[in-house]
């Protein structure tokens, strides 16, 4: 009788932490050797990407990327290996969906560099993947909280296309209602 209601407590305390946005998470952190594979990424902000977070780029795995909602959203990331990697680590945003089911994200080149400490970062790519800890942090876009672009593909007068560049925060915009203004 014991045994069924721990692997039931076991389940819900795993599932609470997973939900958690703001708590530290365990994972691995992989990279690509050339930024514009997360430029071109699957939240569509294409070569606008690059000046995100000064190039800090990321793919995350479908749990945290959710269908793209949390496209524009911060991360800290911190490499566990302390012989290597600084304890501030390095912020990201997310810019694309990881399909990659062995680390929750995929990043820069210079995204992995940048968690490392002085001298060491070409040890640290030669890794390849690294354990890290991560949890979702406020962007800091430069004192802007929400920026959009209105895409080419836009038709007057009956389609309207944007795509949401960054929202400050650690929450994601779910919908958006657009108003004609007489």
């Amino acid at each position: 009788m014991a045994l069924p209601f721990v692997s039931c407590l076991f389940f819900v305390l795993i599932s609470s932490a997973t939900a958690c946005d703001r708590c530290v998470h365990q994972s691995k952190v992989a990279y690509f050797s050339k930024a514009s594979a997360l430029q071109s990424g699957a939240c569509g902000y294409g070569s606008s990407a690059i000046g995100f977070n000064g190039g800090r780029l990321a793919a995350a795995v479908p749990s945290i990327y959710k269908e793209g909602a949390r496209c524009g959203a911060c991360y800290q990331i911190r490499c566990k290996n302390s012989n290597l990697c600084s304890k501030e680590g390095t912020t990201v945003t997310v810019t694309d969906q990881n399909t990659n089911n062995q680390t929750d994200f995929v990043v820069s080149s210079r995204t992995f560099s940048a968690m490392a400490n002085q001298g060491k970062a070409q040890d640290l790519l030669e890794l390849g993947i690294v354990h890290v800890e991560y949890k979702r942090v406020p962007c800091d876009f430069k004192n802007k909280n929400l920026a959009i672009r209105v895409e080419q593909s836009s038709k007057r007068p009956n389609y309207l296309a944007i795509t949401l560049l960054y929202q400050g925060g650690q929450t994601e915009i779910v919908g958006v209602d657009v108003a004609q203004n007489e």
